[in-house]
């Protein structure tokens, strides 16, 4: 009975590709259905993608202990974050590929995989002569990210409703900033120094060990938990949008999808806002330990938490966001008021850094977090309807792509900046280069096509 059932709505669907196809607007033509199953496979991708972006940030926010431990230099240290960004672009193609191709489990399966086995690697990476070996399994573990980044608005499309669909992709966000406040963390607790020089490198070294031990634990249970219940998609479509997609993916070939993107005037600005505002917070992120110990002489546990501090922040500001974009379908105008507060945000931290009082980096850290953060699903959310019917997971795919680059550049220009001019300066170039992001988002133009698809 059900697979009878199940031929109708596949029969119904094509009818109503064919139905818009021709102009029509069809009432009723495709039966859809939401299933409980959704908040599990979310819950497990939330989990997922937090076990690897925990280990983006590891290495940066202890620079200093990891630079006297493996006797390296702190550039060295900062490539152990730019990794991520460096190999996303390269493999953003093949990974994109086999999320549209193949389906979310697969690509998920690969990502899950990748992060365990570069999790292991590192846990026999201690030792100060061994700090190659900590690079490959770091190597391998962002190489697996292009697996994760673009797939929260592909999720949130297959699986959820037209009324939860962008809570859903801001929740999916969530997971890989809650991985990277974990990051910011734990690291910094569960990594210390010792004033003893001989003590110093047992001491490091057994706090390593410890580190790569859970987070190698911890990203072997979730790829047990993907293996068991991680499915691709749903047996019927949430809403109409969504058939009319699965009905478009079966004839349309990646790369034509591709082509297509790269035609859309809007989703071109897009990319250059989103990749300026990623990019700048990858950049502040990377650096944090730097910024807050030229201020702070002593307190890399601070920094540690003033980086969870923007990322809790913006944990809270994606959800919000989220929430916005489901009640009032407002997607021009939420990113373009985000992307200001994103700017001025990024001014206030720049005037108050100075101040004696760490208390104030906490705050003004926070505001830049939950706007420059909270940003990161109302892009993709944002990019969804300028792009539809083309797939979520390839149009968010170039977009992370851009922000690799822009992060790479952004991170190298702050850096050498941060020596040579100082932090005021240098966040004085960040900041107008917002100015300039926020003036591009004011130009996209408003073309919210999954909308006009009516769900």
């Amino acid at each position: 009975m059900e697979q009878g059932q199940d031929l109708k709505m596949v029969k119904a669907s094509a009818e109503y590709v064919k139905a818009v196809e021709s102009g029509v607007q069809p009432t009723q033509v495709v039966e859809t259905k939401v299933y409980k199953r959704r908040w599990l496979i979310l819950m497990i991708f939330v989990f997922y993608s937090a076990s690897n972006a925990m280990q983006w940030i590891q290495y940066s926010i202890i620079a200093n202990i990891v630079t006297s431990y493996y006797n390296v230099s702190s550039f060295t240290v900062d490539l152990t974050s730019m990794i991520f960004m460096i190999t996303y672009i390269p493999f953003i193609f093949p990974a994109s590929y086999l999320l549209d191709r193949f389906g979310l489990r697969v690509a998920a399966l690969a990502g899950a995989i990748g992060t365990t086995l570069g999790s292991w690697i590192k846990v026999f990476s201690v030792h100060p002569d061994l700090f190659w070996v900590t690079f490959v399994g770091q190597t391998v573990v962002a190489v697996s990210q292009t697996f994760i980044l673009s797939v929260p608005a592909r999720l949130a499309a297959v699986w959820f409703g037209p009324d939860q669909v962008s809570s859903a992709c801001s929740i999916g966000v969530f997971g890989n900033q809650l991985g990277i406040a974990i990051g910011f963390l734990f690291p910094p607790m569960l990594v210390t120094s010792s004033d003893d020089p001989k003590m110093m490198i047992p001491v490091i070294g057994r706090g390593l060990q410890v580190m790569f031990y859970i987070v190698a634990t911890f990203t072997t249970i979730i790829l047990v938990l993907i293996l068991l219940f991680f499915k691709a998609e749903p047996p019927l479509p949430p809403s109409p949008a969504q058939a009319v997609q699965r009905e478009a993916e079966d004839t349309e070939n990646f790369f034509q999808s591709v082509k297509k993107l790269m035609t859309n005037v809007g989703y071109l600005l897009l990319l250059l806002s989103y990749g300026i505002n990623v990019g700048i917070f990858y950049a502040i992120s990377t650096l944090l330990n730097n910024i807050v110990l030229q201020y702070f002489p002593g307190h890399e546990k601070d920094a540690g938490r003033i980086g969870l501090t923007i990322v809790c922040a913006g944990m809270l500001g994606s959800v919000l966001c989220g929430i916005v974009l489901d009640k009032t379908h407002k997607f021009k105008e939420t990113t373009l008021g985000v992307y200001l507060f994103s700017f001025l945000g990024m001014i206030i931290f720049t005037f108050t850094l100075d101040t004696s009082y760490i208390s104030v980096v906490y705050i003004t850290a926070g505001i830049l977090g939950f706007f420059m953060t909270g940003y990161l699903p109302v892009g993709f959310e944002f990019a969804a309807e300028l792009t539809y019917p083309e797939p979520e997971g390839t149009s968010a795919g170039l977009l992370n792509a851009v922000c690799q680059i822009f992060g790479i550049t952004f991170t190298t220009l702050y850096g050498f900046l941060f020596h040579s001019w100082g932090d005021f300066w240098a966040n004085i170039v960040l900041c107008v280069t917002l100015a300039f992001g926020a003036f591009l988002t004011t130009i996209i133009p408003n073309d919210l096509r999954r909308q006009n698809a009516k769900f």
